[in-house]
């Protein structure tokens, strides 16, 4: 398992919080999504045979918000 930490722009409220925490936690392999509004992150757990740091962007991506490399 692997653990990341990713900073995220344009969060800013509980909806925002749901929206990628269900769409990271939708993805395969995923075991852990939490979003932190106050530092504007996302951790999340994962194993990387089935899914990728690329994908887990991919997936904030698509709610709206911006990933930070």
């Amino acid at each position: 398992m692997e653990k990341i930490v990713i900073p995220v722009e344009g969060m800013s409220c509980g909806h925002c919080k749901n929206a990628v925490e269900k769409a990271v936690r939708a993805l395969p392999g995923v075991t852990q999504a939490e979003v932190d509004l106050a530092a504007k992150t996302l951790t999340a757990e994962f194993d990387s045979n089935r899914t990728s740091l690329t994908k887990i962007k991919a997936a904030i991506e698509e709610e709206g918000y911006t990933p930070l490399p």
